[in-house]
């Protein structure tokens, strides 16, 4: 029940509380918009994060689908941790409580909360969780190159012109400010989870490699000159942090996968 009891809390902490570096971009958008209506929506969605936490009740009507990403040595039973997960689901979907959000595609019946759980072999015990919302979620993508349409080759400007691409068709949609993932690579399931796991960066976190910590940085920029703002009203702030993974691929296939997280960016750790 140990584990269990951990698992429940850092459910109610991640689905009530905003990450503290998360709070504080939101903050720091707000102090440099210009526009009325952005400021407005901003303070609005301020005061949600602060009543939530202050009355412990879900930040959002969407509380997500549970994503586990769980460092596990060796000789660490999996199947123990998968239960303590899923005992803990059911518990917190009751208690907090989480919105039902799994439907079983076949049937149409809800079934309460199903969580994903991916794991990693390490020397220590580690568990990160991201409640993903569906309206960032609808907005994400995976794109080919070279892709002829947005006249994208096989490089880093192809990949810059794919994530823009993404942004400005999503249009507001994923309540933005976003915090942007993106993952390039060989194969379609390798991108679309390295690019969702970059979400897990705290806003702050600066890439190891100097040559893609500019490409970020330069491409955040480039998005925030949108100008499509919080919540799609127009604004200086379109995202508050782009995380940008690259990987091997196989020499006849270049895939970016772009993973969008909306502003309740709910993430957290034991």
């Amino acid at each position: 029940m140990g584990m269990e009891k951990e698992i429940i809390d850092l459910y109610r902490t991640v689905a009530t509380s905003l990450p503290e570096d998360v709070e504080k971009a939101l903050e720091k958008a707000k102090s440099g918009e210009e526009n009325p209506v952005s400021i407005e929506v901003l303070e609005r969605i301020l005061e949600n994060v602060k009543k939530a936490r202050e009355g412990s009740i879900p930040i959002c009507q969407d509380t997500g689908i549970p994503i586990f990403y769980v460092k596990l040595p060796n000789d660490q039973n999996r199947e123990d941790i998968i239960n303590a997960i899923k005992n803990a689901t059911k518990t917190a979907t009751k208690d907090i409580p989480l919105r039902p959000n799994a439907v079983d595609t076949l049937t149409d019946n809800n079934i309460g909360n199903e969580p994903i759980i991916h794991f990693e072999e390490s020397d220590k015990f580690g568990m990160n969780i991201m409640l993903k919302g569906g309206g960032s979620e609808n907005v994400s993508a995976i794109y080919q190159l070279p892709d002829k349409r947005l006249d994208a080759g096989r490089d880093m400007e192809g990949v810059r012109k794919c994530i823009l691409d993404a942004v400005f068709k999503a249009q507001g949609k994923g309540c933005p400010p976003y915090t942007i993932g993106v993952a390039m690579g060989g194969n379609i399931e390798q991108v679309a989870s390295l690019s969702k796991k970059q979400l897990l960066r705290a806003i702050d976190d600066q890439n190891d490699n100097p040559k893609m910590r500019d490409f970020e940085e330069q491409t955040l920029e480039e998005i925030n000159r949108l100008g499509i703002g919080p919540l799609g009203m127009g604004g200086k702030t379109t995202a508050i942090g782009v995380k940008i993974a690259s990987s091997v691929r196989h020499p006849a296939s270049f895939f970016v996968g772009i993973s969008f997280g909306c502003w309740c960016m709910r993430r957290g750790k034991i």
